[in-house]
């Protein structure tokens, strides 16, 4: 009795051995996403930004920001934004010089009162003048022999087309001589006036503007969300207007660096035809000559595009995903469908390039005109002579007359009968008309709002790509737009 006595201490009930107590519920329910059909309610997590995602401690301290680690951190994300601007520069380049290029609808016509083409009648038309080599050169010459051009006040040859070699400027890239990005690329790194260092000017503006707008565009959505929304407040659906007034406003801030930025890269890259010789320059002659910081800032020209180019982009991104997933009769979302969401936000990314893309044309014409006092500027490639009067007028304008088949092809004259064969009674037959074979881009301009389109599309389906093999948690965390 006494030894089943001691083991009665150690005997203990299975059933009770072990216990499974649920987990609290958490007191943050802005953290858990929420079912499909209930009210959404914002999140209190900062907003993204790169600085901080490039490392996460420093927003872990417990003593407050690393101001050491902090600025090394700054500093590895502005060289990582420099490379990256770098590297996408060319490309930058060449769209933004498409779409200032001015094509007008008569360029590649023949000029009826040009010189013959053939130089063989040429010469023998002019050995036959009466024995012109020992004619005097002080003579008048007669009526209608004159082969003189006319001239302007300061006795330069007026220039009758932009196609011509003769008159067209030695800083001017041959107009029509590139049908997209890509030939735009070469053509400026083989031109003389250019070369291949002129396709990365304004890069240096390009990477300021990039950097300060991915570091307070975050930040000021963040500050408009405390501001604007109340703290408990619990929607179907995230508000629209926040992140897009934030990105209106951080573009309103930014545009006089993107103002620069334009001007840099439209500019001739020789130094005897540059018309600023770096940003700072361009920057405190624009605010000398063009009307300080309201001329800047509130100028018509400038300030409705720059709403207009701003807002759109960011209001389409924001609401074409959510309308083309709508359509497909299966809610899905990001945390849901990742796939399916990332098929939808390409999609509204193309559709978004055919709305905002001729607004982005026209504000890049409107932001090489210049105002006030200031000289134009003597752009690498052929811009307008005459200036727009606004947004609307510069639309007019590039469609009724401009042209879009590019590469320009020159027709040339039929060569002429030759005297001898009039003289031995040979008689040619006429010639035919020729028959138009351009199309229908030769008569519109529709295509200059369009520049640089194939490279936008195929630069968001490569982002795509990326993201979708990559296997990441945040599969729009790489889509920028060059």
């Amino acid at each position: 009795m006494s030894s089943s006595a001691s083991l009665r201490g150690l005997y203990s009930d299975r059933t009770t051995a072990w216990s499974f107590v649920s987990p609290p519920p958490v007191s943050n329910a802005s953290s858990v996403q929420p079912p499909p059909g209930h009210p959404y309610q914002w999140s209190s997590r900062p907003a993204h930004n790169s600085i901080f995602d490039l490392s996460p401690q420093l927003a872990d301290s417990a003593d407050g920001i690393d101001t050491i680690h902090f600025f090394k951190t700054f500093g590895a994300s502005v060289i990582l934004q420099y490379t990256s601007s770098a590297i996408a520069m060319p490309w930058e380049v060449g769209k933004l010089l498409l779409q200032v290029q001015w094509v007008p609808r008569d360029a590649g016509e023949p000029d009826p009162t040009e010189l013959p083409d053939d130089e063989d009648d040429a010469l023998s038309d002019a050995s036959n003048d009466n024995d012109s080599y020992f004619a005097d050169p002080n003579a008048t010459p007669l009526a209608g022999s004159s082969t003189l051009r006319p001239t302007d006040e300061q006795g330069y040859v007026v220039r009758r087309s932009v196609l011509e070699e003769g008159t067209r400027p030695e800083y001017i890239i041959p107009l029509g001589s590139a049908n997209g990005v890509w030939g735009m690329i070469k053509r400026v790194g083989r031109f003389r006036g250019e070369g291949w260092l002129a396709l990365w000017k304004g890069l240096l503006t390009t990477c300021i503007s990039e950097v300060l707008s991915s570091t307070f565009q975050p930040l000021l959505r963040s500050l408009l969300q405390s501001l604007l929304l109340p703290r408990n407040a619990v929607f179907h659906r995230p508000p629209l207007f926040i992140p897009v007034l934030s990105q209106l406003i951080t573009g309103f801030l930014l545009s006089p660096l993107d103002l620069v930025r334009t001007r840099l890269i439209a500019q001739s890259f020789s130094s005897r035809h540059m018309t600023y010789s770096g940003p700072l320059d361009a920057l405190s002659r624009i605010l000398r000559e063009e009307g300080g910081l309201k001329g800047v800032y509130l100028h018509p020209h400038l300030l409705i595009p720059t709403i207009i180019d701003n807002t759109l982009p960011s209001f389409v991104s924001f609401v074409l995903p959510g309308l083309l997933a709508s359509y497909i009769g299966i809610p899905i979302s990001e945390e849901t469908h990742p796939i399916a969401w990332g098929v939808a936000e390409l999609s509204a990314s193309c559709l978004g390039l055919l709305i905002s893309l001729p607004f982005e044309t026209v504000r890049r014409r409107l932001q090489i005109q210049v105002r006030g006092t200031a000289q134009p500027i003597r752009g690498c490639v052929e811009l307008r002579p005459t200036p727009y009067n606004g947004v609307v007028d510069a639309f007019w304008h590039i469609l009724t007359e401009e042209r879009s088949d590019l590469p320009i092809t020159i027709s040339r004259r039929k060569r002429r009968a030759s005297k001898g064969k009039e003289r031995a009674g040979t008689e040619e037959q006429p010639p035919k008309e020729p028959v138009d074979e351009q199309g229908w881009m030769r008569g519109t301009g529709i295509g200059q709002l369009y520049r640089g389109l194939g490279m936008r599309l195929s630069a968001s389906i490569i982002v795509f790509a990326l993201a979708l093999f990559s296997g990441g948690e945040d599969m729009d965390g790489g889509w920028a737009e060059l």
